[in-house]
């Protein structure tokens, strides 16, 4: 596996500062969105399989006996590829199940045909429920995003799901946000209850690991 570059690629437009977060992140969120929707399937098809290829990649997830991933939705980098091969490869692979209140609980992923219908469109697991926790027993967290900034911090969708599971997760776990090429940001609008991730993969930067969300250190490449 070739050494990333330490530079974060093409970045796309920086964001307003913490003062002005909530509107700068519903902003920020509606122009990233509308690039995700001008993307072509194929591009996008393309993006999901050499993410895939570089997470597979990493000795962590190689060595991770429970992965907490995620089945993509729309615009979102294609997972469902990434999420196949780690179940192939004898991972214990974990999806979140949405839940009325927003929070997240979680169950195993045991195969394409394991899936089924759930809210605002997601396909979830229909194995039992294995409770909140289980992401915090997790060996690697996968998760989606608009953006990250180059300190680890995500732009979600707003919901908060994602910030509250995050929560429960150890400091020393890896938390890996899949993106688009353009999508690692000089800064993105923080709020006090944003959880970071440690590292982001792109199709065509492979992994690039993140310093803490308070650093001003700049990413280094992952090899």
């Amino acid at each position: 596996m070739h050494c990333m570059p330490s530079s974060t690629g093409s970045a796309g437009p920086s964001a307003p500062g913490p003062e002005h977060a909530p509107a700068g992140k519903a902003a920020l969120r509606r122009r990233l969105a509308g690039a995700r929707a001008a993307m072509p399937d194929t591009a996008r098809h393309e993006a999901g399989r050499l993410i895939r290829d570089h997470v597979l990649q990493m000795p962590e997830v190689a060595a991770a006996g429970t992965v907490a991933a995620y089945y993509s939705v729309g615009t979102e980098p294609d997972t469902r590829g990434l999420v196949f091969a780690l179940w192939k490869r004898g991972s214990y692979v974990v999806l979140p199940l949405l839940l009325g209140d927003g929070d997240l609980d979680w169950a195993s992923y045991e195969g394409p045909g394991s899936l089924a219908p759930g809210p605002h469109g997601l396909l979830q697991p229909a194995e039992p429920a294995r409770g909140a926790q289980t992401v915090a027993r997790a060996d690697v967290v996968l998760v989606p995003a608009l953006a990250v900034d180059v300190h680890g911090n995500r732009l979600g969708r707003g919901g908060g799901s994602y910030d509250r599971a995050l929560a429960r997760v150890g400091s020393q776990v890896p938390v890996i946000a899949l993106l688009y090429d353009r999508e690692l940001l000089p800064s993105v609008p923080v709020m006090p209850h944003d959880q970071p991730v440690r590292a982001v993969a792109r199709p065509g930067y492979g992994i690039t690991t993140l310093p803490a969300a308070e650093s001003a250190a700049q990413p280094r490449g992952y090899c």
